[in-house]
C-alpha cells in the first residue's frame, strides 16, 4: 500500500490521467559527474517519470562519493612528500581529494 492507504495501481491509473508517465529502469549504476568529482550509485532503484513533455528520473540506492584528483595535486602531493606520483595518487584518493592529509600520511610512513 501506498502512505495514505491509496492502492499504488489506482496511483499509477490517476497519474496516467493526468498525463504522468513513469517507467523503472534496470540501471547498474547511476554516475553523476560533479566539478569535486563523482556521486556513484550502486543497486541503484531509477524511475523515469515523463510530464508535459519534460522527463525526470528518480534515483535511489547505495551512494559513495570520489573526489576529482588533478595531476597538480598529484605533482604538488609528490613534491611535498618525497613519493612518486603514483604513491602520491593512491594517498590522495585515500584521503579523498585532501592534499594536506594525503601529505601527513605519506610523511608518516617515513623512516
Amino acid at each position: 500500500m501506498m502512505p495514505g492507504g491509496m492502492d499504488p495501481k489506482k496511483m499509477q491509473q490517476m497519474m496516467k490521467q493526468m498525463g504522468i508517465n513513469s517507467e523503472e529502469l534496470d540501471a547498474k549504476s547511476v554516475i553523476i559527474e560533479t566539478a569535486d568529482g563523482k556521486l556513484i550509485v550502486e543497486e541503484p532503484q531509477v524511475v523515469k517519470i515523463t510530464m508535459q513533455g519534460q522527463v525526470s528520473f528518480q534515483i535511489s540506492g547505495k551512494v559513495r562519493k570520489e573526489s576529482a584528483i588533478s595531476d597538480e595535486d598529484v605533482r604538488m602531493v609528490a613534491e611535498q612528500a618525497g613519493v612518486s606520483e603514483e604513491e602520491a595518487r593512491d594517498a590522495l584518493k585515500d584521503s579523498e581529494g585532501d592534499i594536506a592529509a594525503a601529505i601527513m600520511k605519506l610523511k608518516e610512513k617515513e623512516p
